[in-house]
């Protein structure tokens, strides 16, 4: 038998197995396999993945049979299909999308700074985080800091809020503003740390006028569209104040607004505000919603003493007119109220609304839900109770496209990035999701795409590692595995290997949270302190710690009687002391009656 006679089979999984060469390999990342991946699924059709056209894992056998047994009738419905989708990909940027799971509760706030490298969320889990789109890989999709922008001291009983509202400052994206459920705002930067804090007022004074800052909570705020250094805040105590953050937040005005509402005795809860740029060269627009249905304009660039427009019943009175924006040009001012409806409004006629659509509202329960202008004002986008993302039309206010983002969540905040060209959503289940398409946005989650995964350390699975707050001396009889598994001696007994309480006491009577400090054990043969015999026979007065004050006190009330200390010179000649007695009539003539008139 020749060498050439003989065959050998070829075998993948070996081929699979074996290394293509030696030495350092370089990593061949297939970014369309990526971008395909993170292709949406259109609503009504079944995923890539699902179907037998386009898979991971299928043979080239098994797709010519399939491709074989579809008929020219189908490749002629699906060519139809796609290019009908394909349309509305290309205008709006919906058809990719990148999850990001790093809060553990609904996302109130989302912003961008202007080159679309960082990403900053705050959430009603009173913690804001921050997202670097340049270090994160498909595998990693994690935020690189937490801040709790209301926590004073590290402690377990600190007090914390919700944050009602992040943004970025415009002109000069090394501050953030900061607002959370407290009458003070704050400025972080883009690292997280602290710059300033805003003061609180005095909630004594009656005029708001002479307080230096918010007396309650204050529940949105933005930036000057061209002024670095200012910034407005809108709060529950019916005020608007405009801060200097040149060096510090320092009050640069009030703008106190004065409710016409039966019975709000002239004040109400600002509910939204916005800081509009200025048409043609003109004056910015400041413009203000509140609780009892108002729509307040003011000039951008003061006086504020009187508004330039007011719309009494804009919306109906005692809803949460939480989302409120301006157009890039100025010219027209789209609001979400609370009663359900949307309404389109322009700055030069600020009389009666342009447009009215209606839409079920989330502010009953997500008081900062909103909606935004496109960068090119040529859309508005909004979310619904049901989790989809609608994108209007400016002028009528129908919509152009719906498609669902989170299933049975509802969108919070939204965002449109300018330069990015990709839509952000923070829904009610802590999910960011960042909406784009390859052929139309640039940068942001496509870096994150087109980078090659990390591989996962041993020391990232949970699974293999564990926590060294669970190994303490107080339980020497704990045993760690090779595998890296807690193995109590419960479970070497033929226990269960569950994970004790973080809550509570032990059967010792120890506390099982590891940052409480040890107590000392008290037994019947050591019932006190070994200095406790010290202290009391070498300190004075030292038994005094252990007695009743007034006990101690009483005891020497009959002595003080009976031998009074300072008074018992005038003992003897001290008189009597002898009070008039009164009968029952003359008590009762003089009451307040006969006083009167014996005056008179």
């Amino acid at each position: 038998m020749e060498e050439d006679d003989i065959v050998i089979e070829e075998n993948d999984a070996l081929k699979k197995f074996l290394p293509n060469g030696f030495g350092k390999q370089e990593k061949e990342t297939n970014i369309a396999r990526q971008l395909e991946g993170s292709k949406r699924a259109r609503p009504g059709k079944i995923p890539l993945e699902e179907t037998g056209r386009v898979g991971p894992g299928k043979s080239e056998d098994l797709e010519n049979d399939e491709a074989d047994r579809d008929g020219d009738d189908d490749h002629e419905d699906e060519d139809d299909d796609e290019d009908e989708d394909g349309e509305e990909e290309d205008e709006f940027p919906v058809s990719h999308e990148l999850v990001l799971k790093t809060h553990e509760r609904p996302i109130t706030s989302m912003t961008l700074d202007p080159s679309g490298s960082r990403l900053v969320t705050g959430s009603t889990d009173c913690t804001v985080k921050f997202h670097d789109f340049a270090s994160m890989t498909p595998t990693t999709l994690r935020a690189f800091k937490s801040v709790d922008p209301t926590a004073s001291k590290s402690s377990a009983s600190s007090e914390t809020h919700p944050v009602n509202h992040v943004e970025f400052n415009p002109v000069s994206p090394s501050a953030i503003l900061v607002v959370s459920a407290i009458p003070q705002a704050k400025l972080l930067s883009r690292d997280g740390e602290l710059i300033a804090e805003s003061v609180k007022g005095d909630m004594y004074l009656r005029d708001m006028h002479n307080t230096k800052g918010h007396i309650s909570e204050i529940t949105t705020g933005t930036w000057h569209p061209t002024n670095r250094d200012i910034c407005v805040t809108a709060g529950t105590d019916s005020t608007l104040r405009l801060w200097d953050c040149g060096i510090r937040m320092i009050q640069k005005d009030v703008i106190v607004h004065k409710s016409r509402a039966a019975g709000s005795a002239g004040r109400t809860r600002m509910t939204a505000v916005a800081w509009g740029a200025s048409p043609q060269g003109n004056s910015s627009s400041l413009v203000a919603a509140a609780l009892d249905g108002s729509l307040v304009m003011w000039n951008g660039d003061g006086p504020y003493t009187r508004p330039s427009a007011e719309i009494r019943d804009a919306h109906q009175r005692d809803t949460w007119t939480g989302g409120l924006d301006i157009s890039p040009d100025g010219r027209t001012v789209v609001t979400r109220g609370g009663d359900d409806t949307i309404k389109l409004w322009d700055t030069r006629k600020f009389k009666s609304p342009i447009s009215t659509v209606s839409q079920p509202s989330t502010t009953s329960q997500y008081s900062t839900s909103s909606i935004k202008f496109s960068p090119t004002a040529s859309s508005i986008i909004t979310g619904s109770q049901e989790g989809s993302l609608h994108i209007l039309n400016p002028a009528t206010l129908k919509p152009e496209l719906t498609t669902p983002v989170t299933a049975n969540s509802p969108i919070i905040s939204l965002l449109w990035h300018p330069k990015l060209n990709q839509i952000l959503t923070g829904s009610a289940n802590a999910e960011t999701h960042v909406l784009y398409n390859p052929s139309l946005s640039s940068r942001g989650a496509m870096d994150i795409m087109s980078r090659a995964p990390k591989r996962r350390h041993i020391d990232d699975d949970p699974s293999l590692t564990t926590d060294q707050s669970s190994l303490t001396l107080a339980d020497p009889s704990n045993i760690v595995t090779p595998s890296g598994h807690l193995v109590s001696h419960h479970t070497r007994q033929g226990g269960t290997n569950k994970p004790p309480p973080a809550t509570g006491l032990t059967a010792s009577g120890r506390s099982r949270d590891p940052r409480r400090p040890h107590v000392p054990l008290t037994t019947p043969f050591a019932k006190t302190q070994p200095d406790e015999r010290h202290v009391r026979d070498n300190i004075p007065l030292s038994s005094m710690r252990d007695e009743d004050p007034r006990e101690a006190l009483l005891k020497y009330a009959e002595k003080a009687e009976r031998e009074p200390m300072f008074t018992n010179a005038w003992r003897k000649t001290q008189p009597k002391t002898i009070y008039a007695e009164v009968s029952d009539e003359e008590e009762g003539a003089e009451g307040p009656e006969s006083k009167r008139l014996r005056k008179g």
